[in-house]
């Protein structure tokens, strides 16, 4: 058997996504700059993608700036807000240890410019209190930013409260979220939110389109000189076929996002309970407050490497965590937020679940995982002294 359980990075495409974006392709090759028919043609169905995204969204059109994705995204968001006109002088940014390095790896240049960066404590849970952030924010604040769900362990952040906060206390607030948007209810006209970053292929479009929302009113800074693209906010050509299926995807997520959540996290709860069965493992964040189809564990005594790549021989496709920084050796840093030392962290297991995954092969899953934990523990030198009382058990 095969089982796609890595969602979380990126998902198959709907096949409505598909054919909208082929047909776009085919019919609608204009350039939607050109003042010719068939560039007009292209226009229309580039701002008719903008719109019903932005209904979507709670949004309204003129506030939705199209990207290459959400990293993008997180960027335009972050440099726009520290390079507002009604942030001038104010030097401090409050946010969380365990955002997206999308997030992170911006903050860090801008701390070398001279800003201070507040990262909050997540807990052992991978939670955020409104209230932290109401204690973190100082006169001198320019930006709060709060992932809305975390990509790693799917815990889901009060977003509605923190962005209640950051506008009491007039400060512009940026939620990163790549993870909830086509899987957890977003309106925007009821939120708080100033800035907003998504990315199309978690939730059934294309790779390489994402968006961000901005708030009407609050600064945009122009992230790619060259054109009048976008508003004058990010000069190129648009990528009006991934625009145009992005849209869709996102149409069909939203209209079937109470369905999909039910059967999801069904299978999600029987993984975590099967998975909980097997010694020395934790659940990492917490049980009921996390997105419906992820499920991360860590389990003492085996490397997570060894156990992706065992499971992927049994034809299991699952991660250690984020995709984007599946290269590195070092454990990940959301897991070590949320209290996970490093022998531990580094025996990590992400399984992200969509519609299309089956009761079938959550019962696979739960057959060959005990059995290749059981198996790399056999050979673990460290599982031996474990065993032997030469370690401490940590789990």
């Amino acid at each position: 058997m095969k089982v796609y359980a890595d969602n979380a990075a990126t998902r198959k495409m709907r096949p409505a996504a598909i054919d909208t974006m082929l047909k776009t392709t085919e019919e609608y090759y204009g350039n939607p700059s050109s003042l010719h028919s068939m560039g007009q043609r292209a226009k229309e169905v580039l701002e008719d993608a903008r719109q019903s995204i932005a209904n979507l969204l709670g949004a309204n059109a003129n506030e939705i700036y199209f990207t290459s994705g959400g990293s993008e995204a997180d960027n335009q968001a972050i440099y726009s807000a520290v390079h507002a006109p009604k942030n001038k002088g104010k030097k401090h940014i409050v946010s969380t240890a365990f955002e997206h390095h999308a997030v992170l790896h911006p903050l860090e240049k801008l701390e070398k410019e001279g800003y201070e960066i507040t990262l909050l404590d997540v807990g052992e849970k991978g939670l955020v209190t409104a209230e932290q952030v109401a204690k973190a924010i100082r006169p001198d604040t320019c930006l709060v930013t709060v992932m809305y769900a975390n990509n790693e362990i799917g815990t889901i952040q009060p977003i509605a409260e923190i962005g209640e906060v950051c506008r009491e206390k007039g400060v512009l607030f940026h939620t990163d979220a790549v993870q909830a948007v086509g899987h957890l209810p977003i309106d925007l006209s009821k939120m708080k939110v100033d800035y907003l970053s998504l990315s199309a292929h978690k939730f059934g479009g294309p790779r390489g389109i994402g968006a961000l929302y901005a708030r009407r009113g609050a600064y945009v800074a122009t992230f790619v000189e060259g054109g009048a693209q976008e508003r004058n906010k990010r000069a190129g050509t648009e990528n009006l076929p991934a625009i145009a299926a992005m849209a869709v995807a996102l149409d069909e997520a939203v209209k079937n996002m109470k369905s999909a959540n039910t059967k999801i996290s069904a299978m999600r709860d029987r993984l975590i309970d099967g998975l909980k069965k097997i010694p020395h493992c934790a659940l990492n964040g917490d049980q009921t407050k996390r997105l419906s189809g992820n499920v991360s564990f860590c389990f003492e005594g085996i490397e997570g490497e060894s156990l992706l790549l065992w499971l992927d021989e049994a034809g299991i496709c699952a991660s250690s965590g984020s995709a984007c920084t599946s290269g590195s050796l070092d454990p990940s840093h959301v897991l070590l937020a949320i209290g996970r030392v490093h022998d531990v962290a580094h025996g990590s297991l992400r399984l992200t679940l969509s519609e299309d995954n089956t009761d079938e092969e959550v019962d696979y899953m739960l057959e060959k995982i005990p059995e290749v934990v059981a198996y790399l523990r056999g050979i673990s030198p460290v599982w031996r002294d474990l065993v032997n009382g030469k370690r401490q058990y940590i789990l």
